[in-house]
């Protein structure tokens, strides 16, 4: 049995074997990376499943610039909590319940939005009482105990009516229903959560900050060169990890992008490692392409 090289993921090193596509393609295509920061906020989502039921939850607001990797992690939270079939009720139970806000937000479109997540079959002619209590019904029957919602910041979107709607709507399901509250989104989601004091003091927040030149970001770019099939270990010096900073501007996906094309060249070049040099002379595609224009 050949070991796995140390400069590798188990993962990551299965794939040595495949062709060159192949590898391009698993270097392109989503996959999750635990880093601290992601695993963090990870800890306390899990916290909040497992509180027990009281009437007033604790519920949690993540902030952070687009691209820090918050629809990531509740894409993960929500992965490691899928529906389960309970065969005694009947019904398939979904302990979290995630959904994106609407553009522009209003008190039906969001529990029309609350029914269609839950797979909740709903009458267009019903009125907004009627919309309420099939949500409630519903969340109810299927256990939710976190309630996620990302781009809460949409709400400022709409009308200042029904922004103040929106927000006694999530403080009332929280209450009603003893379920927590997950609110995602940029700066401005601050904002909006802000409009109701009563929600606002409830929420715990954690901010996701752009990446400096410390610990926390080695330890980032290691783990992603640690998950990039690539045959010899990528050594990168302080003075490349600046210049990748100062190419991304500390946000994550820019990170992970530069990153996995920097590989996808070392293995189209034969290189099969990410060198100083290489980030020093990499520019984005769309640069390259006006080059030859």
């Amino acid at each position: 049995m050949t070991p796995t090289p140390s400069h590798l993921t188990p993962a990551a090193a299965t794939l040595l074997g495949e062709p060159a596509l192949q590898r391009i393609e698993a270097i392109r295509s989503e996959r999750w990376i635990a880093y601290p920061r992601a695993k963090q906020a990870l800890a306390i989502l899990q916290q909040l499943v497992a509180h027990p039921r009281t009437t007033r939850m604790p519920s949690l607001a993540i902030y952070g610039d687009s691209g820090m990797g918050k629809t990531m992690i509740m894409q993960r939270f929500r992965s490691e909590h899928p529906p389960v079939f309970d065969a005694t009720a009947g019904v398939e139970q979904t302990l979290v319940l995630a959904l994106q806000m609407t553009g522009r937000p209003s008190e039906r479109r969001f529990f029309a939005q609350l029914l269609a997540t839950a797979g909740a079959p709903r009458s267009s002619r019903c009125d907004i009482v009627e919309l309420e209590q099939a949500a409630i019904r519903v969340l109810r029957t299927i256990g939710v105990k976190v309630l996620v919602i990302d781009e809460i910041h949409n709400i400022l979107a709409g009308p200042h009516r029904d922004q103040r709607i929106i927000l006694n709507t999530l403080r009332f399901l929280s209450n009603e229903l003893s379920l927590s509250l997950v609110c995602l989104g940029v700066g401005d989601a601050r904002e909006a959560i802000g409009g109701d004091i009563q929600l606002a003091r409830r929420i715990d927040e954690m901010q996701l900050h752009r990446w400096v030149a410390n610990e926390e970001f080695e330890t980032l770019v290691a783990l992603i060169l640690r998950n990039l099939p690539l045959r010899k270990p990528s050594l990168l010096t302080a003075r490349a990890l600046r210049r990748v900073l100062q190419m991304t501007d500390g946000v994550s996906a820019r990170i992970f992008r530069v990153l996995n094309e920097l590989a996808i060249d070392a293995i189209v070049a034969g290189d099969e490692e990410i060198t100083d040099e290489a980030v020093e002379h990499w520019r984005p595609v769309v640069e390259r392409q006006a080059a030859f224009a």
